[in-house]
């Protein structure tokens, strides 16, 4: 792990790291099964919407126009269509997209569910200027943003007049840490506050899957707690509220234990260190 290359570089082996692994996920996020059973949510979303319930009309994504940004493979966006949203989502790979339009026909919800190839930053000019009641997205996002201010400004553009932003995140204080095996502790490992230059990766496999990846390089850019608040704030949206969490939803280290109900949470003080953060904020309501 060390500081590499230019941005455009870095995203660009960022696409094709991101393009094979969403061949990939189609099998190991079992896709298929999911997009063929209606009445399946993902917890992430599930747990989302209630995180998000105070903030929205009648408690519920139900007949709400949302745009989900990084949406990947899709199941989230298909996720957020079958509690009655109206969804279009945005990933950067053209491979990504492709399948989730395939999973979006599959689970017959192509008029509720669309998806369009765009950056963040450019997901405003890609939807035709469009607007949104909600802009959501969620879990290892930000860490592929080099650029937190432009995305910020997307999100603006994005939400209509008092439209609401919700993210859930991996915190960055833990992505900051790593186990050490030896003295059965966290350690601080990697940077919290390094923002201008990536880290590269370049271990071979993919989270979910041992298969080894071809393009298996990726870029990460860390981002402090101090730096979402400031972009958002900057952006001209109001932070509604803001949470810590001590679980998530894939082994980050190996501090971490499956829980009872599908996540992962620290066996041993919990207390200790927030796992995941949620956000809300909303754009005001010009009217």
């Amino acid at each position: 792990m060390k500081p590499v290359m230019g941005t455009e570089a870095a995203l660009a082996e960022n696409l094709a790291n991101w393009d094979e692994r969403a061949r990939l996920h189609l099998d190991s996020y079992r896709a298929e099964a999911f997009a063929d059973d209606p009445g399946e949510v993902e917890l992430i979303v599930a747990d989302s919407v209630d995180l998000m319930r105070p903030h929205l009309p009648g408690g519920s994504v139900d007949g709400l126009q949302v745009v989900h940004l990084q949406c990947h493979i899709g199941n989230d966006s298909i996720s957020l269509a079958r509690l009655g949203a109206d969804v279009t989502g945005v990933d950067f790979s053209g491979e990504a997209v492709a399948i989730a339009t395939s999973l979006a026909r599959r689970a017959g919800l192509s008029e509720r569910v669309r998806f369009a190839q765009a950056r963040v930053e450019e997901a405003p000019q890609a939807l035709g200027g469009r607007q949104f009641d909600l802009v959501y997205t969620s879990v290892g996002v930000l860490c592929w943003l080099p650029d937190m201010a432009g995305w910020a400004r997307a999100v603006a553009a994005l939400l209509k007049p008092g439209g609401l932003f919700f993210i859930l995140e991996d915190h960055p204080m833990l992505c900051a840490l790593d186990w050490d095996a030896e003295g059965g502790r966290l350690v601080a490992a990697h940077p919290y506050f390094w923002r201008e230059q990536p880290l590269t990766w370049d271990d071979g496999v993919d989270y979910s899957s041992p298969v080894t990846l071809q393009n298996n390089r990726s870029h990460e850019w860390a981002h402090p707690l101090s730096e979402l608040f400031t972009v958002l704030l900057e952006a001209g949206l109001s932070i509604e509220s803001f949470q810590e969490h001590r679980k998530m939803y894939w082994k980050a280290n190996d501090a971490l234990q499956p829980t009872a109900t599908g996540e992962w949470a620290l066996a041993d003080h919990p207390e200790r260190v927030p796992l995941m953060f949620s956000l809300a904020a909303r754009k005001p309501d010009t009217g």
